[in-house]
């Protein structure tokens, strides 16, 4: 169509504030000498839209030839049923798009792995798990797809890395395949990635591998059946050493062996009889509170003469070197010096749990919150939230009696509960 005469280059220049309009929606918006703009406007829906094109004067001004071929484009999309501003829009979103994608092809799987290791580096109360986390991906992950962009990262390089191991090493597979998922899981959330999960188990992999169960049973910690401790605790007692009476107090507590080992003087409240240990120290990040029954209150009593000042960060189980806590081998050297190498330190742990479902009436939740389990049953959880220390006190106490002398089997085979006392 034959455009209606409007404006001139010389009237761009000199026209007053206001809305000058040149004609196929192309308007010269003023706003003082030296801020002048150009603007296209359009009704769309009943509604005026306006969407500008440039300015009008000064440096890197749109003249007025090249505005009107802008507002000549734009009318005839407008006319053809297309919105300009939602098209410029979807251009924009697709110019990031491809920005985005070019940098993620940039970050490669191990980078990445980086980046996450990183960011959640502060979880791992261990520095082994961190150390566990790169050994395991640069031994299997990394020589299959570690210098493939993580967005390219799928199902094939995936089974290529956990296939050759799945079978013989399965609980090793499992733990890739976990580290991988969640890598790329972070990769997805950092927009470097779309699309499922390629390292996922559920309706993915599980179609493609057999159940880790079928190749390699759960193995649990060698635990000593609950009958047995009272006589293995005499005959630890007989052995020298902070690693000795550290493992006494592992099994009066029910207690991790790391935190025991990491145990301070300063989480100590002897007065309270209550050992505090820090969400830091914690597998669940949540502050645990043990009762401390006579016998384990004894040991700390032993330990407190090897102190040698009052620093609340000095350990309650030293080494040589006074100032450091034990080893993570010391408790297995304890039990390996026994000739008890079918017993692990985790394994007491166990043998409490049985101890109080096969020989008491203590409540399960009592156990598990001994052993700072973290409930999986929701609704449980909800009517747990306090830590039940009274009771689990009782409980602890009924356990250090239990644990301070040889188990007597009733006479004809009977086995009378011990009741929960509150």
């Amino acid at each position: 169509m034959a455009r209606t005469p409007g404006l001139s280059a010389l009237r761009v220049k000199t026209a007053e504030p206001g809305k000058h309009g040149d004609g196929d929606g192309l308007y010269l918006l003023v706003r003082d000498v030296d801020s002048a703009f150009w603007v296209f406007r359009y009704k769309r829906a009943g509604r005026i839209r306006e969407m500008g094109l440039g300015r009008a004067r000064g440096r890197n001004s749109v003249s007025l030839a090249e505005a009107r071929e802008k507002a000549s484009t734009l009318w005839r999309m407008h006319k053809a049923g297309i919105d300009p501003l939602a098209a410029r829009e979807a251009e924009q979103v697709a110019a990031k798009a491809a920005v985005q994608a070019e940098a993620a092809r940039a970050i490669t799987f191990r980078t990445c792995a980086g980046f996450f290791l990183a960011a959640h580096e502060r979880k791992w109360s261990n520095p082994k798990h961190r150390a566990q986390w790169t050994a395991t991906l640069e031994t299997y992950a990394y020589p299959h797809f570690g210098d493939l962009p993580v967005s390219e990262v799928g199902t094939s390089h995936v089974l290529a890395a956990l296939e050759p191991i799945w079978q013989d090493k399965a609980e090793t597979a499992t733990r890739v395949r976990g580290r991988v998922e969640a890598v790329l899981n972070y990769a997805a959330t950092r927009e470097w990635r779309t699309g499922e999960n390629p390292a996922r188990w559920r309706g993915h992999l599980s179609n493609l591998l057999p159940a880790r169960a079928a190749v390699a049973p759960v193995e649990h910690h060698a635990a000593l059946p609950w009958a047995e401790v009272g006589a293995f605790m005499v005959a630890l007692r007989q052995q020298a050493g902070v690693a000795a009476v550290a493992l006494q107090f592992a099994i009066l507590t029910a207690a991790r062996s790391g935190e025991v080992l990491g145990a301070r003087w300063g989480e100590i409240d002897v007065a309270e009889k209550l050992w505090t240990i820090p969400p830091g120290r914690m597998k669940a990040r949540k502050e645990h509170r043990v009762p401390l029954s006579a016998p384990a209150l004894a040991i700390l009593a032993d330990m407190a003469t090897l102190r040698v000042n009052d620093d609340p960060a000095a350990p309650v189980f030293p080494s040589a070197a006074k100032a450091r806590p034990l080893s993570n081998m010391a408790m297995t050297a304890v039990l390996r010096r026994m000739k008890r190498h079918d017993l692990t330190a985790h394994g007491f742990r166990s043998t409490f749990r049985d101890w109080v479902g096969e020989h008491t009436s203590f409540p399960r939740e009592l156990a598990e919150a001994a052993l700072a389990h973290v409930l999986e049953s929701k609704t449980e959880a909800a009517y747990s939230r306090g830590d039940a220390l009274d009771k689990r006190r009782a409980m602890m106490t009924a356990w250090g009696a239990f644990c301070a002398v040889p188990y007597v089997k009733p006479v004809g085979g009977n086995v009378f509960p011990l009741k929960a006392e509150g």
